[in-house]
């Protein structure tokens, strides 16, 4: 993996943080911890999509006929999430 050198401004408080983090969260420096961030962010954001083409695909697909209870669809996408994992 080819790796980029990025400058970064941040404030005082910032770089207090940022140190904490390193001494408690086991990090051995600043990029490590940033890069633990933008992973963080990834897997959030991954989700948030994932979450967001259900809900068009749904939409698209039009009206349901079928006649469910909250639970009966909650539990079903339970399921489809687990087989998706899987």
């Amino acid at each position: 993996m080819a790796t980029i050198r990025k400058s970064l401004t941040i404030t005082t408080a910032q770089e207090e943080w940022i140190k904490l983090q390193i001494e408690n969260g086991g990090f051995a420096n600043d990029s490590e911890y940033m890069r633990h961030l933008i992973r963080l962010d990834e897997e959030r954001n991954r989700e948030f999509l994932i979450t967001k083409a259900a809900i068009q695909a749904g939409y698209d697909s039009g009206m349901s006929f079928k006649i469910r209870s909250v639970d009966e669809i909650i539990e079903a996408a339970i399921i489809r999430k687990k087989n998706r994992n899987v």
